[in-house]
């Protein structure tokens, strides 16, 4: 497929989050998507090896709606809404990133470095995936919540200990990316 229509702009997909996290919140849900996840690993039958699986998921199933939807809607922004041109990268961050190894910086939101197959499947790679992996779903399961349901939810209804956990979020990216993942690559 070719490049068929433009992202949303901003005016748009912002509003749009707006009006359907006012509907959750009126009609008593809330966004996130470990509560997907825990939903899926419940149907599953994982009460039976964990506690925390233990809940009525049958009052859940709107959840899987939403994992549908990013299923389809990651589809449609990779297929008919991605703009195949370069990303528009600072001369600074270009030379960062070019001293971090990455050749071809800004030609691809997914840097073949960190993204081809041969490096993902790298013992170095899988080990980064199942590392972070654990350190997502413990951060995920000690906040209470994910990135998205503390972000948007939290944040849309006022809640302190999700400014904390964002707060937390994004002192625990530049972390990341300052200072562990130069000694990664």
């Amino acid at each position: 497929m070719e490049y068929i229509l433009k992202p949303w702009p901003w005016y748009i997909s912002g509003p749009s989050i707006a009006i359907v996290m006012f509907l959750l919140l009126y009609f008593g849900r809330t966004f996130g998507m470990s509560s997907n996840l825990r939903t899926i690993c419940a149907i599953g039958g994982a009460d039976k090896y964990s506690d925390f699986f233990k809940f009525d998921w049958k009052s859940q199933r709107w959840n899987l709606i939403v994992v549908l939807g990013a299923v389809c809607g990651g589809f449609i922004a990779h297929f008919l809404l991605s703009d195949p041109t370069n990303i528009n990268l600072s001369a600074e961050t270009i030379t960062d990133l070019n001293q971090l190894g990455f050749k071809n910086a800004g030609d691809s939101l997914l840097p073949p470095e960190l993204f081809a197959w041969e490096n993902v499947l790298s013992f170095k790679g899988i080990s980064i995936l199942l590392i972070g992996g654990l350190l997502v779903g413990f951060g995920t399961r000690y906040a209470g919540g994910c990135t998205s349901g503390h972000a948007i939810t939290g944040l849309s209804s006022l809640q302190l200990p999700s400014l904390i956990a964002v707060v937390g979020f994004f002192i625990g990216g530049l972390i990341m990316i300052h200072l562990i993942f130069p000694i990664l690559f």
